[in-house]
C-alpha cells in the first residue's frame, strides 16, 4: 500500500491563506489505514479549518481517491457542496490529489486543489501504525534471485551483487541500527539451501524501465 503522512497544519493553512471556502476529500483505503484521510481525520480537519475562520462546504471519503471513476461519482453526488467551494483539500496520496484535480476538471468543476499529505513510499503494514518500505517500484524484479528480499530497497546503497565493505556484524554501514540488506539475503538463501544464487553476477540495472511517467494498458479478452 501507499504510505503517507499528514502535512503539518501550519503548512496546510499557508496553502489556504487566500481561500475561504474549502471542500475536503479523503480516501477510504491507504489514507485511512495510515490515519491521514479517513472519516475521522477528515472530520478533525474540518474542525481545525473552521477554528481558523474557514468555511468547509462539505467533505467526502472516496473509495479510493486514486480511481477517477469513483472520484467523478463522488463529485456528482456532492456537486452542490463541492461547487460552492473555491478550493479542494485532498487528504490522500499524490496520485489521489492529481486524480481529484483531473476528475474535477472533467465534470466542469475546476477548483484549486491542494495536498493535505506527503506521499512517502510503497510499504508493508507490519502492524497497526507501523509501516516498512519493501519495494522501490523499479520495474525489473529480481526477488527470485535474492530470496524474496529486495536489495534495491533493503540495501541503503541499492547494491545488486552482495554487501559493501562497510557492513559489519549484519548491520548497515550507513545506519548501524539497520540490518544489512545483503546479510538478510544471505541468511534467507542459506536457510533455503540456495546460496549458489549469490554467485550469479547481476548486470547493471536497466533504469530505462522506470522512466516516468509510466503507463500500463491491460489487454482485455472477449
Amino acid at each position: 500500500m501507499v504510505i503517507i503522512e499528514q502535512k503539518p497544519l501550519e503548512e496546510i493553512l499557508s496553502f489556504l491563506k487566500d481561500e475561504n471556502k474549502i471542500f475536503i476529500v479523503g480516501c477510504a483505503q491507504c489514507a485511512t489505514v495510515c490515519k491521514v484521510g479517513g472519516e475521522e481525520e477528515v472530520k478533525s480537519m474540518e474542525e481545525k479549518l473552521k477554528s481558523q475562520g474557514k468555511e468547509v462546504t462539505g467533505w467526502v471519503v472516496i473509495d479510493p481517491a486514486c480511481q477517477s471513476v469513483e472520484v467523478k461519482k463522488s463529485f456528482q453526488a456532492n456537486r452542490d457542496k463541492a461547487i460552492s467551494s473555491n478550493a479542494i483539500l485532498v487528504m490522500a496520496c499524490g496520485n489521489g490529489v492529481q486524480s481529484v484535480k483531473e476528475s474535477a476538471e472533467r465534470v466542469k468543476m475546476a477548483k484549486t486543489v491542494y495536498p493535505g499529505s506527503n506521499t512517502l513510499f510503497l510499504g508493508e503494514v507490519v502492524r497497526p501504525g507501523y509501516f516498512e518500505e519493501k519495494c522501490s517500484l523499479c520495474g525489473d524484479c529480481l526477488l527470485e534471485v535474492t530470496g524474496g528480499i529486495c536489495p534495491i530497497t533493503r540495501c541503503s546503497k541499492g547494491l545488486l551483487n552482495g554487501p559493501c565493505g562497510g557492513s559489519s556484524e549484519g548491520k548497515c554501514e550507513v545506519d548501524r541500527e539497520r540490518d544489512c540488506g545483503w546479510a538478510l539475503i544471505y541468511e534467507e538463501l542459506n536457510k533455503r539451501g540456495k546460496l549458489n544464487k549469490m554467485k550469479a553476477i547481476q548486470s547493471v540495472k536497466d533504469y530505462s524501465k522506470i522512466m516516468r511517467p509510466r503507463t500500463l494498458t491491460l489487454q482485455v479478452k472477449n
